[in-house]
């Protein structure tokens, strides 16, 4: 009985930790929700010559990438934009 005790308790431990380690990460998606939602980004732009990949805020990944301005995202669409694109020098 004690082995099943403490079996039980380990495993509740173990998923108590995850969902505690999971609450800044939702918190912070939030963040780049409300964030997008001010820079009005959208995942395509309409302007073939103003997407995030030539953007100067915008940083590569495989398959979408990231913005400085968005910290921490790394879901930018490099066919998307925003109102704060401005051009690679």
């Amino acid at each position: 009985m004690s082995d099943s005790i403490n079996q039980t308790r380990r495993t509740f431990m173990k998923a108590s930790g995850a969902v505690v380690a999971m609450i800044p990460v939702v918190a912070f998606a939030a963040k780049n929700d409300a964030m997008r939602t001010s820079m009005k980004y959208v995942d395509k732009s309409t302007d073939a010559a103003k997407v995030c990949s030539g953007c100067m805020h915008f940083v590569a990944g495989s398959p979408l990438g990231g913005c400085k301005l968005f910290a921490g995202d790394t879901e930018v669409n490099p066919n998307g934009t925003c109102v704060a694109w401005a051009k690679k020098p």
